[in-house]
């Protein structure tokens, strides 16, 4: 079992950026996969990013390739989503995920292979 709880949304104009930070309680952190996904409203929670239990093997959805990156420091339990050049269409909740995979260097982008879930946090990107 792992809790998470994510903090660093907010509003920030087109062209900014924001960093998502998202904690765990897990002992054994260092054994899940972690994933960033998003929600906006009306619409089906989609995926972000996502990173591998050794934080090797990273990936991303195209529409944010190159201006977001995904990070996780092990030792603090915290995973991280720095987030560049926003636009309009990013705003969103954002949740983390964990899956406790038994795979070192893969992760999965579908948000069904994700066993817990953090609350989310708002971003909203202003035009």
């Amino acid at each position: 079992q792992v809790q998470l709880v994510e903090s660093g949304g907010g509003l920030v104009q087109t062209g900014g950026s924001l960093r998502l930070s998202c904690a765990a309680s897990a002992r054994t952190f260092s054994t899940y996969a972690l994933g960033w996904f998003r929600q906006a409203p009306g619409k089906e929670r989609q995926f972000v990013a996502a990173i591998s239990r050794n934080g090797g093997s990273t990936y991303y959805a195209d529409s944010v390739k190159g201006r977001f990156t995904i990070s996780r420091d092990n030792a603090k339990n915290t995973v991280y989503l720095q987030m560049s050049s926003l636009k309009p269409e990013d705003t969103a909740v954002y949740y983390c995920a964990a899956d406790p995979t038994p795979y070192n260097t893969r992760a999965y982008l579908t948000y069904d292979k994700y066993d817990y879930w953090g609350q989310g946090t708002q971003v909203t990107v202003s035009s």
